[in-house]
């Protein structure tokens, strides 16, 4: 049974289910990043940012190609970003625009409600190889629910302090720490 939510989805021609897409941002991870918000959440989170992203039968459908074809229109982009919403309940459908974007030379941030922790036990246990793909292709990950009572406006690329900027050697840090091995 899925933990707190976390569902895996298949990758390949699965639309994702998305909340809205903004074409240029700087304030979702460094650079100029092409942003999609998935939609679908179950973390609640009091003070939520984006609320109208939690209904996960809400939004609408976007393939793999439209998105790519709005990345390659804008060549100033450095890469994307997964926000939400929570990307990992569409884990799968995210690695088939994470693989694509990384070929281009593009980068991936990506958003999540979970702590890298509970997301990293969740692969061990075999239950959610898309979710072990999409940490593995993720440059650049934000985690922890956000805390409306830690909110902090002054933080680069987050809402509240207990959520993290963990990069692949940060990632690599916390996994070695607790004994385990992690790409």
């Amino acid at each position: 049974m899925p933990e707190h939510g976390v569902t895996s989805t298949m990758p390949g021609p699965t639309p994702l289910r998305l909340s809205g897409m903004v074409e240029e941002s700087i304030v979702d991870g460094p650079g100029l990043r092409l942003v999609l918000f998935t939609q679908g959440c179950p973390h609640s989170c009091k003070g939520c940012h984006n609320p109208e992203t939690h209904d996960r039968k809400g939004g609408f459908f976007c393939d793999v190609k439209e998105i790519l074809a709005r990345y390659d229109e804008n060549p100033l982009l450095s890469g994307i970003t997964f926000s939400g919403g929570e990307p990992f309940l569409q884990a799968g459908a995210l690695c088939a625009v994470a693989e694509k974007i990384r070929a281009r030379g593009g980068d991936v941030v990506t958003y999540t409600g979970y702590t890298y922790e509970t997301l990293l036990a969740r692969t061990e246990r075999g239950q959610a190889a898309d979710i072990a793909r999409l940490l593995e292709l993720t440059d650049l990950l934000i985690d922890g629910p956000y805390v409306e009572a830690l909110r902090d406006l002054e933080l680069p690329f987050r809402g509240s302090s207990n959520q993290r900027l963990l990069d692949r050697k940060q990632r690599r840090a916390l996994a070695a720490g607790k004994g385990r091995n992690v790409a």
